[in-house]
């Protein structure tokens, strides 16, 4: 039976979830910019990472990573791409750590959703992880059967960011922030960098 049953799509949702969960650069971002900027700012920039999060999920879909097994050395220059971009980010993060930081934080300007877009999209290894979890969960796909698995991703990851933004932006994290701006967001930037620096150098 080709159909897509209910315990494959929980078991998806399951395990996507938990991927955005684990500590990477994007949840990190998406913390910091709501604890510093406040839900109404930052939401844009959570569901442009979320968004740029579902692209690999579609590009697994039709096949990317089948060209990443052809051709090596367009993962591998998209990998150190995207770790160069991710380690830009957390310097600029490390930099800006000591600027002060205005509590009316809904106007307070940054990045937005095609920024989020950007910084999901620099590291092409979600592809892969898309395509393993797709290919174990859902061994065959017919018909309209991709576009669902598709508007499921999407759909997990527009909540479970526009969740991490909320929960962040509440005003006891906020204040607890603004207590701790300088160190927080230089531990931030240094696991960014960090993590953009593993994208690099690792196999």
């Amino acid at each position: 039976m080709d159909a897509v049953t209910l315990p494959q799509l929980m078991l998806f949702v399951t395990t996507l979830g938990l991927a955005i969960l684990s500590p990477g650069p994007a949840i990190i971002a998406a913390s910091r910019s709501a604890a510093a900027r406040g839900r109404q700012a930052s939401m844009p920039y959570a569901m442009g990472l979320a968004f740029g999060a579902s692209l690999w999920c579609l590009f697994a879909l039709f096949g990317l990573t089948v060209l990443f097994r052809w051709w090596p050395a367009l993962f591998t220059a998209l990998k150190v791409l995207g770790g160069l971009y991710l380690v830009w980010i957390a310097w600029k993060m490390w930099h800006h750590a000591a600027d002060p930081l205005a509590m009316s934080g809904e106007s307070l300007g940054g990045p937005g959703f095609v920024q989020g877009i950007a910084l999901n999209l620099s590291n092409p290894k979600p592809a892969l992880f898309y395509s393993a979890v797709i290919m174990s969960v859902f061994p065959v796909l017919h018909g309209a059967a991709p576009a669902l698995v598709y508007a499921v991703a999407l759909s997990v990851e527009l909540a479970f960011y526009a969740a991490a933004t909320t929960l962040m932006a509440a005003a006891p994290v906020r204040q607890r922030y603004s207590g701790a701006k300088t160190l927080i967001d230089r531990i931030a930037g240094t696991l960014i960098g960090a993590l953009g620096l593993s994208l690099i150098f690792r196999p």
